[in-house]
């Protein structure tokens, strides 16, 4: 078998297969079903609670309205709090049973929704979203503790993409379908069953055929085994203390710290104020047209695995470092989405296309963020990336929640209401500069090196001298 060499000392495999595709679309697979089961319940909910269902059959809850949007919040009351616990739990015990196990309670606690709804009230339905939030806290931590021990550094940004562009794919295709089903005879309850149903059947195949990593498969080939292994982390990475110090005083972590809250914010004010702009300043009403309402998640869709593609080929043809890989993907996350949300500053109340146009390819172009920062933690740390992931995401959530809550301070403090595009012009400009100054952190501070609190073989000599320094050569001999 012929092989392309990678360097002097890994050959890449010639073949168009391999397990890490396998085990890669596992991943991708259940990203784009728990994201259409979270973008989906935003439908279910209003036809949950709507007073004329498309059929009697269909029981419907009309005095449940005034408690819609804490039902769509309730998700991420358990969300948020345990992505920092399950990373570190990926690190120590392994990705594979924590991740099937939190998929497989998510989809029984999604199937059952609608019978607690009926049993219970609203507070079953919170109920189990509380539950799937924690369910599903465990999935990027574990994602990126499996694509650190499962990619190549080489490939780190088109896998990376692959799997993680699942978030926009399943928002793009649940959405439309939801709004079907909720209207058809099948009615809401449907779309539980639906969503849970995939991830309970994925759950399983996943427990069955998962890996933790290339050396615990039993189909991957010794060939592909070795040049995924180049670079991975060791195995003995269960038993390495975690270095939060060093960890916290890391500027290249904080570069992506910051790079999640700055795009959380920015994402989550394109994607949920620029609509009601356009209806209360523009009297366009983006939310009645479902294929202009998926627009946006398609280009991401695009954008996020034609970047991740591009940086990949560069860095294995040395064009691009990994680092100068990260900081282009960043900064085409955060400075055009940026130069629109200014852009709309001046575009008057009878230019909804070019308002369209601007959310459209402004939300695309952060598609970028998965071949950016979003992987950029199994750079810095493939030990450690899972902790990382997980305490980053949860400040990435907050911040995005923090977004409506921020119009309606701005509202508060500048006097004008959403109806005057003067409150507007500054929510823009705001989330702008924020984008901005976040491209700009990144490009300072960020890096594709594996730091030094990270490298194993380093910190267990550092670790053996300072236990006893005149044993130090046998410690090191020992490794």
């Amino acid at each position: 078998m012929t092989a392309e060499k990678i360097s002097d000392a890994v050959e890449k495999p010639n073949r168009c297969f391999g397990i890490r595709y396998v085990q890669c679309a596992f991943l991708s697979i259940i990203i784009i079903t728990v994201s259409g089961m979270r973008s989906s319940l935003s439908v279910a909910v209003i036809a949950m609670v709507s007073k004329n269902p498309p059929s009697r059959n269909i029981p419907t809850y009309p005095e449940w309205a005034s408690q819609k949007n804490v039902i769509l919040s309730s998700f991420y009351w358990g969300y948020i709090v345990f992505q920092f616990v399950t990373g570190v739990v990926a690190k120590k015990y392994g990705a594979k049973y924590l991740l099937g196990i939190g998929m497989f309670v998510n989809s029984v606690f999604c199937l059952i929704t609608p019978y607690f709804g009926s049993q219970f009230g609203y507070q079953g339905v919170i109920a189990c979203s509380v539950i799937q939030g924690l369910a599903q806290s465990p999935l990027l931590p574990s994602c990126h503790n499996l694509l650190s021990k499962w990619t190549p550094l080489q490939e780190r940004g088109k896998m990376g993409s692959f799997v993680y562009t699942g978030f926009s794919l399943g928002t793009l295709i649940s959405m439309p379908l939801s709004g079907v089903i909720a209207l058809s005879s099948a009615g809401w309850p449907t779309i539980f069953y639906l969503h849970g149903g995939i991830s309970l059947v994925w759950s399983i195949l996943w427990l069955i055929l998962g890996s933790n990593s290339p050396s615990t498969d039993r189909f991957i080939s010794e060939e592909e085994r070795k040049y995924i292994q180049a670079g991975a982390p060791i195995e003995e990475e269960k038993s390495i203390a975690t270095p939060w110090k060093a960890i916290f005083t890391s500027g290249p972590y904080y570069a992506i710290i910051i790079s999640h809250c700055g795009t959380g914010m920015g994402d989550y004010t394109m994607l949920s104020e620029t609509p009601s702009y356009m209806e209360k300043i523009m009297d366009f009403d983006l939310a009645s047209n479902s294929l202009l309402s998926a627009l946006p998640c398609l280009v991401q869709y695009i954008v996020g695995n034609l970047l991740g593609q591009i940086t990949s080929r560069l860095i294995e043809k040395g064009v691009l470092s990994v680092g100068s890989a990260r900081k282009l993907s960043t900064a085409l996350a955060t400075f055009v989405p940026a130069m629109f949300l200014f852009a709309l500053v001046f575009v008057g109340a009878d230019q909804p296309e070019v308002t369209l146009v601007s959310l459209i390819v402004g939300v695309g172009m952060m598609g970028a963020v998965c071949s950016g920062y979003l992987i950029n933690h199994m750079d810095i740390s493939p030990v450690h990336s899972g902790t990382l992931m997980g305490f980053g995401n949860s400040l990435g959530n907050t911040f995005g929640f923090i977004a409506p809550l921020s119009v309606d301070a701005m509202s508060s403090i500048s006097g004008y209401n959403e109806t005057q595009k003067q409150l507007w012009n500054i929510v823009f400009s705001v989330t702008g500069i924020v984008l901005i100054a976040t491209g700009i952190s990144y490009i300072i501070l960020g890096s594709g090196e594996e730091q030094s609190w990270s490298k194993v073989e380093d910190r267990k000599i550092s670790e053996a001298r300072k236990a006893d320094p005149l044993r130090k050569i046998s410690a090191i001999a020992s490794l």
